[in-house]
């Protein structure tokens, strides 16, 4: 049975179909009785088409902002305007080069028959791939294939390439983006079922592009990301999505918490009912516990405001201890920093970390030929105190825990629980606290505001 929105949708198609026989029929009497019986047959046949696309939508996802591109396709390209008009078609083998050029795409095809095609100017373009012999279309993008179509805009200067893919067929990537393929299939399928709630709440239908793909939103690095087990993952879970109430859930996930994930409002700027924080199961992750050395070079470049750092002092922690706020001084100034900014800005790998500064260490120079100092001069000779030996801006060190903002699913976590037995419900029942897991209904829609920040990582 359609559900309310498809049965809208439906009513507005047919009465949109059946205005102009009605017309017909109240002039010619029934005569138009057997094509309005045809047009409602037509819209019966249409409906699965219908459900079809509400649950396995198409996505538009940003590859790449570059001056030029090369494009080529697996069996060959075809070209189409704006409106989709053909352009061209180009055998296999041969490549496309577009460069923005005065705000327009300026596409040359390679030599096709040993004859040039000339160079296309346009405000749009978009690529098809051809089929090979073995009956794969894919696009090759610069380094990588890539299922789908491709648009291509220009947009401040720069060649924006949207791939344009259906939600099914773009997941089997992300999930061998986002996680080893030789993972545990339960810790696989709750990736899927996360990128999958994840895409859908992101869906932007006013904006130019829905998702990026990078962890700004999910990793998604196209063919080679594909294997056996991502697309099982994604097939034996197909339509399942994560809802809390009657609302698509905002399914963030990170690499790693380190010992205890995050509340979303110790982090954003919302409180999530599902985003709280939760023991996490990470501790076979290689990055559990980690540690960086912030050399006086870095932290010059990092902090040039105020000539660099010579302390970094936390002034307050989050629920599950990240840095929540934190003063930096230097010998010019002092900044006061979020944790957010602070990662930023250093480079790390969480906001869960501490700062210590390096022990130093003083050498006794040698002297000429080689040989150290001669025995007796030491009282001579000896070092002056530490203090006055210390750089005028010290090493750091920052000792942490985890990668990635730690809010939502650990994907490490996720693999040890698939290695304790857990099915996937149970693994994203964990880390998203109140939710369910449900097909896909026509008219789902994400909750109406909070926006966080993306994947993230």
């Amino acid at each position: 049975m359609a559900d309310l929105n498809t049965g809208r949708i439906r009513s507005l198609l047919l009465a949109a179909a059946l205005l102009p026989q009605a017309l017909l029929a109240g002039a010619a009497g029934l005569a138009g009785a057997p094509a309005v019986a045809r047009d409602v047959a037509a819209l019966d046949a249409l409906e699965p088409l219908m459900a079809s696309r509400a649950t396995n939508p198409q996505l538009r996802v940003l590859l790449l902002d570059l001056p030029a591109i090369r494009v080529a396709g697996s069996g060959g390209l075809r070209l189409r305007d704006a409106r989709g008009g053909e352009l061209l078609r180009m055998p296999a083998g041969a490549t496309l080069a577009l460069r923005q050029a005065g705000g327009r795409i300026q596409a040359q095809p390679s030599a096709i028959a040993g004859a040039s095609p000339g160079t296309l100017s346009l405000s749009e373009l978009w690529l098809e791939a051809l089929p090979d012999r073995g009956g794969l279309a894919s696009l090759q993008i610069e380094n990588r294939r890539y299922r789908g179509r491709l648009q291509v805009r220009v947009e401040a200067s720069k060649l924006r390439a949207i791939n344009v893919i259906e939600l099914e067929t773009y997941l089997p990537s992300v999930v061998g983006s986002e996680m080893p393929a030789s993972w545990p299939l339960e810790a696989l399928r709750a990736q899927a079922v996360a990128a999958r709630t994840y895409a859908l709440r992101h869906r932007k239908p006013s904006a130019a592009f829905d998702l990026h793909s990078t962890v700004t939103s999910q990793a998604y690095k196209g063919l080679e990301a594909e294997t056996a087990s991502t697309r099982e993952a994604v097939r034996s879970t197909q339509g399942l999505v994560l809802m809390h109430g009657n609302s698509l859930i905002n399914a963030v996930f990170h690499s790693s918490s380190g010992g205890s994930t995050e509340n979303s409002g110790d982090l954003w700027s919302r409180q999530l009912p599902y985003l709280v924080s939760v023991p996490d199961y990470d501790n076979s992750s290689p990055v559990a516990n980690w540690e960086k050395t912030l050399s006086p070079q870095m932290l010059a470049s990092a902090f040039a405001e105020i000539g660099g750092v010579s302390r970094i002092d936390v002034l307050s922690t989050t629920g599950s201890g990240r840095v929540r706020q934190a003063r930096v001084i230097g010998p010019t100034g002092a900044l006061v920093l979020t944790g957010a900014q602070l990662r930023s800005r250093l480079g790390l790998r969480s906001t869960l970390v501490r700062f210590q500064a390096a022990p130093f260490t003083f050498t006794a120079p040698a002297l000429a030929g080689g040989s150290q100092l001669p025995t007796g001069m030491g009282s001579l000779l000896a070092p002056p105190p530490p203090r006055l030996l210390a750089p005028p801006s010290p090493v750091i060190i920052a000792v942490g825990r985890g990668f990635g903002h730690g809010v939502g699913m650990s994907q490490w976590g996720a693999y040890a629980l698939a290695q304790q037995g857990r099915r996937f419900e149970q693994i994203l029942q964990h880390y998203y606290r109140g939710v369910e897991v449900q097909p896909l209904r026509a008219g789902s829609g994400p909750l109406a505001s909070g926006a966080v920040a993306g994947r993230g990582s």
